[in-house]
C-alpha cells in the first residue's frame, strides 16, 4: 500500500506542478517572463525535487499521505476556481513590473485577494504533509516567503493606479491568503 501511495502522491504532485507551469503560458499575460517568475519556477522545481526525494526515501504513515493528497486536491480545486474567476482579466505573471489594469472580485476573490498564491501554498502544504518529513519545512518556508513578497508587491501596484481606493475597500473586506472571518473588517 505504501508503494502505491508513494506513486500516487508523486504522479499527482508532478502533474499539478506541470499544470501550474502550463498556466504561465496560457492564463497569465505578460510580454516576457519577469525575473521573479523565473526565480519562482526554479524554487518550485527544486522544491518538487526535494519533496519527490522525501516521498521515496522516507517512510510516511498512510494517514499522512491520504491527508496530504486531500489537501493537494483542495489546492488544485482552488487554483481552478481562481482560473475560472479571472479568465477574462488578463492577469500578469508574478513580479511583472506593469501595474494591474483590473480588479477581480468574483469566485474565490470574493474571500481572498490572492487565491492563486493560496492555492499554491495549500498544494505545497499538502505535499509536505504527504512527505511526513521535517525536511519539507525548509523549502515550504522558502516558497511561502517568495509568495508573500510577490503578493505584497502586487498590492503596492494597486496603490499606483486609479483603482487605489476601490482596492483599499476590497482589501479591508477580504483576507490576504486566508479568508477573513465573517463580520471582521480590516481597519485602515
Amino acid at each position: 500500500m505504501e508503494l502505491v501511495l508513494d506513486f500516487v502522491v508523486s504522479v499527482l504532485s508532478v502533474l499539478v506542478v506541470l499544470q501550474y507551469g502550463r498556466s504561465l503560458r496560457t492564463h497569465f499575460k505578460s510580454p516576457k517572463m519577469p525575473t521573479g517568475t523565473v526565480v519562482i519556477s526554479v524554487v518550485v522545481t527544486a522544491t518538487a525535487a526535494v519533496f519527490l526525494t522525501l516521498v521515496w526515501i522516507e517512510t510516511q504513515p498512510i494517514f499522512a499521505q491520504l491527508i496530504g493528497l486531500a489537501v493537494e486536491c483542495f489546492g488544485l480545486w482552488l487554483f481552478w476556481m481562481a482560473i475560472r474567476a479571472s479568465r477574462e482579466a488578463r492577469l500578469k505573471m508574478a513580479f511583472d513590473v506593469a501595474n494591474p489594469h483590473g480588479l477581480v472580485t468574483t469566485g474565490p476573490y470574493r474571500y481572498l485577494r490572492h487565491p492563486f498564491y493560496t492555492s499554491y501554498l495549500v498544494f505545497w502544504i499538502g505535499w509536505a504533509i504527504a512527505t511526513w518529513s521535517a525536511w519539507s519545512l525548509i523549502p515550504l518556508l522558502a516558497i511561502t516567503v517568495i509568495y508573500v513578497i510577490a503578493a505584497l508587491g502586487e498590492e503596492r501596484k494597486f496603490s499606483r493606479t486609479e483603482m487605489a481606493e476601490a482596492y483599499e475597500d476590497y482589501r479591508r473586506q477580504t483576507g490576504f491568503f486566508w479568508p477573513r472571518l465573517p463580520g471582521v473588517v480590516a481597519k485602515g
